[in-house]
C-alpha cells in the first residue's frame, strides 16, 4: 500500500510538469538555432510539405539503444523476480532508467532543435523531457538501493535504506520542481542530479563490502565489481568533457561526444551487469546491518 501511495504521489509531480516556466531558461551562451545546426551534426528529414532536423544521428542511435536495452533488461528481471525483493526492485531500477534514457534521447539528441531551438531567436537551455529525465534516473537510482537492500541488508538495514530512498527521492523532487518552476539552472542540471545521487553509490560499495567480508558471497564480490566499473565510466565521461575532445574530433568531421562516452559506457556496464551481476540476485537471508 505504501509503495503505491508513493507510486501515485511520484506521478502527480511529474504530471506537473506541463506547467513550468521553463523556456525563462535561455542557453547560457545564446546560442542561435543556426549556431547550433553549425556545430552539431544532423539531419533534415522530410515530413509532409516541409521537414524536421534530427540532430547528432548517431548519438541518438547510442542513447536509444542503451534505453531499449535496459528497459528489456528490466522486464526481464521482473518476470523472473517471484519472491525476490531484491530482483523486483533492480527490475523498478532498470525500467526508470531504461524510461529516462528514452526521454533523456528526445531532447537531448533527436529532437534537441525542435524542442529547444526551432522559432527561437535564442536556443532554451532545457526543456520538461530533460526535467522527467532527471527526475526517472533518481528515483531509478533509489529502486535501485531498495534492490541492494534486499541482496546485502537484514530487515534493520532494509527498513533504513527504505527511509533513505524515500527521503533522497523526495527531496530531489522537491529541488528539481522548484528549479522548473522558479526556473533555477543549477535546480534543473545534471550537476546537482549527480550530487544528489552519487552518496548512493558510495553506500553501495560499503554495504557490498561488508557483506563480503562477513561471507565472501560472489555476488557481493561481483556487485563491488559494478560500482568500480560504473565509477570509471562517470570518470571518463567528466575526463572528456573537460578535455575538449568532442569539439576538437568535430573540427576534424568526427562526431564522439561526451555524451556518447558516457552511453557507450553504460552499455559496456548493462551487458556486464546482464552477464555477471543480474543472474545471481537474490535475497540476502541472515541479519546485517
Amino acid at each position: 500500500m505504501l509503495r503505491r501511495k508513493l507510486f501515485v504521489a511520484a506521478a502527480g509531480l511529474v504530471g506537473l510538469t506541463g506547467c513550468g516556466r521553463l523556456d525563462g531558461l535561455q542557453h547560457p551562451q545564446a546560442l542561435t538555432p543556426q549556431q547550433l545546426l553549425d556545430t552539431h551534426p544532423h539531419l533534415l528529414v522530410p515530413w509532409g510539405e516541409g521537414s524536421w532536423v534530427l540532430m547528432e544521428p548517431s548519438s541518438s542511435l547510442l542513447i536509444f539503444a542503451l534505453a531499449f536495452l535496459i528497459f528489456g533488461m528490466g522486464v526481464k528481471l521482473l518476470r523472473s523476480a517471484g519472491q525476490q525483493r531484491s530482483r523486483f526492485w533492480w527490475g523498478l531500477s532498470l525500467l526508470l532508467w531504461g524510461a529516462g534514457a528514452f526521454v533523456a534521447g528526445v531532447s537531448y539528441q533527436a529532437f534537441a532543435y525542435e524542442l529547444k531551438a526551432a522559432g527561437r531567436e535564442v536556443m532554451a537551455w532545457t526543456t520538461w523531457w530533460e526535467v522527467n529525465y532527471l527526475l526517472l534516473t533518481t528515483a531509478s537510482i533509489n529502486a535501485m538501493m531498495m534492490g541492494v537492500a534486499y541482496s546485502t541488508c537484514g530487515e534493520v538495514g532494509r527498513r533504513r535504506l527504505g527511509v533513505y530512498a524515500v527521503l533522497n527521492t523526495l527531496l530531489y523532487f522537491v529541488l528539481c520542481l522548484t528549479g522548473a518552476f522558479l526556473p533555477d539552472r543549477f535546480l534543473v542540471s545534471f550537476e546537482l542530479m549527480v550530487l544528489i545521487t552519487t552518496p548512493g553509490y558510495v553506500v553501495f560499495f560499503v554495504l557490498n563490502l561488508r557483506a563480503y567480508r562477513q561471507q565472501h558471497e560472489l555476488l557481493q564480490w561481483r556487485l563491488m565489481q559494478a560500482w568500480v566499473f560504473l565509477g570509471l565510466v562517470m570518470a571518463l565521461y567528466f575526463a572528456y568533457l573537460a578535455a575538449g575532445f568532442t569539439e576538437a574530433l568535430w573540427a576534424l568531421g568526427w562526431w564522439f561526444s561526451a555524451n556518447d562516452v558516457l552511453h557507450a559506457g553504460l552499455i559496456l556496464w548493462m551487458l556486464w551487469l546482464q552477464l555477471r551481476v543480474l543472474p545471481l540476485l537474490k535475497d540476502r537471508d541472515v541479519q546485517f546491518g
